[in-house]
């Protein structure tokens, strides 16, 4: 720019300086030329640490907390980071300076997704490399593959962000969870080449004397016998090990319809099941709801699972999130 005689003002406008800085470096341009221009690197002091010994402790933060000792409640803290270097590599950090330093490793400060403890990793391998590939099998031979889940909502709502006064903290009325909740069954449809389908069915618990309080054998039944009476075709359903799923009656009401095979998740796999993808996108949708009422909030997801159902790309993005695929591996 100094080569194009573009003005200091507009030259300080351009990269967000003053123009007293501007004439400054147009001085050094005139004495020395464009090599006098050239960025000398960040001021400060140096990192402490190798190239070498930074990309070893990002492997040692991928491995998490519990694998150094603090198994506690398996949170990374600049403290904790800074005591770490100080055993790994011998070099004092302060938390503040740990903190910076993973900053610039790629590290940020993250909710982390939860996995059951119990969850058996060779198990859910294993399920993914046999049991997939032959329901893949069966899908190409013209069967749905129906995954089904449930979920439940009281009219206390879950949480979401809202605009309010910096340091004054927003406060929503919402009802208490004594005054009911919604039971939900939903399904989602897949066969290679056809639209993807969601089907659901609703329950409302009034919180009634001798009121069951979860979905039935029978609500199970009913949303799988509607989905072959939508679907006109043989149905291979997954789903997971509920009590209700594995019952004796279940197991009855499953022998007498030909029609139907049904295969069992690994324990504790949820994020094998689509059907997940929806629970956590309805619930976002309901985020600090105002409703009074066990019938309104029926009303709501109702109207949330049947604008999904119109959205056949949002479910097969559900079903992307899962890493199961209907096209098998290249040979």
């Amino acid at each position: 720019m100094f080569v194009e005689n573009v003005t200091p003002s507009k030259i300080a406008e351009r990269l967000r300086v003053t123009v007293r800085s501007v004439y400054r470096w147009r001085a050094d341009f005139e004495r020395g030329g464009t090599a006098v221009l050239a960025s000398r690197g960040p001021l400060g002091q140096r990192c402490k640490l190798s190239t070498k010994s930074q990309a070893k402790l990002a492997r040692m933060l991928d491995e998490g907390p519990a694998a150094f000792g603090w198994d506690e409640d398996q949170v990374w803290t600049g403290a904790r980071v800074a005591k770490l270097i100080g055993r790994k590599f011998h070099v004092s950090y302060s938390a503040d300076a740990a903190a910076r330093l993973i900053r610039r490793l790629g590290f940020t400060p993250q909710m982390p997704a939860r996995r059951a403890a119990q969850r058996d990793e060779l198990a859910i391998a294993a399920w993914k490399e046999t049991t997939w590939p032959a329901i893949r099998t069966q899908a190409a031979l013209g069967a749905f593959v129906c995954f089904e889940d449930e979920a439940g909502q009281h009219l206390t709502p879950p949480r979401g962000r809202t605009w309010g006064r910096r340091g004054q903290t927003p406060i929503v009325k919402v009802a208490g969870r004594s005054s009911g909740r919604v039971s939900i069954a939903g399904l989602i449809a897949i066969r290679p080449g056809v639209r993807t389908r969601l089907l659901y069915r609703l329950r409302i618990h009034r919180r009634r004397k001798n009121e069951r309080r979860s979905l039935s054998e029978r609500d199970y039944i009913g949303l799988i016998d509607a989905a072959h009476q939508q679907l006109r075709a043989p149905i291979i359903l997954v789903w997971d090990r509920l009590n209700t799923h594995v019952s004796a009656t279940m197991k009855q009401m499953i022998a007498g319809r030909a029609w139907l095979t049904v295969v069992l998740l690994p324990a504790y796999a949820p994020d094998l099941n689509p059907v997940e993808g929806v629970w956590s996108h309805v619930k976002r949708s309901l985020a600090n709801l105002a409703a009074v009422t066990v019938d309104a909030l029926e009303t709501l997801i109702r109207n949330r699972l049947k604008r999904l159902q119109y959205r056949p790309a949002v479910l097969d993005g559900f079903v992307a999130e899962t890493s199961l695929t209907f096209n098998p591996p290249p040979p």
